[in-house]
């Protein structure tokens, strides 16, 4: 999964897709201590695609709050003009 994939999705749509990457990095980690996982390179890519997903996650979070900060400070420089 690629940064320009998941860039655009909103916030909800990022929580999802974070919870089915953890979910399916749990499963391959129980496949690999199985022994029944064939490519182990898998377990490094769900780990990274949730790290882009956290990372975007936050930025986006850290964006909305910003926007809601500035918001509130223009509101009370009106109010004690």
């Amino acid at each position: 999964m690629k940064v320009i994939e998941i860039k655009d999705l909103s916030i909800e749509e990022l929580k999802r897709r974070l919870s089915d990457e953890q979910e399916s990095l749990a499963n391959l980690r129980f496949q690999l201590s199985t022994s029944q996982l064939e490519s182990p390179i898998r377990v490094r890519t769900v780990r990274r695609d949730i790290a882009r997903i956290q990372t975007l996650l936050r930025q986006k979070e850290r964006a909305a709050a910003a926007s809601g900060q500035a918001t509130k400070t223009e509101k009370t420089e009106v109010k004690t003009s």
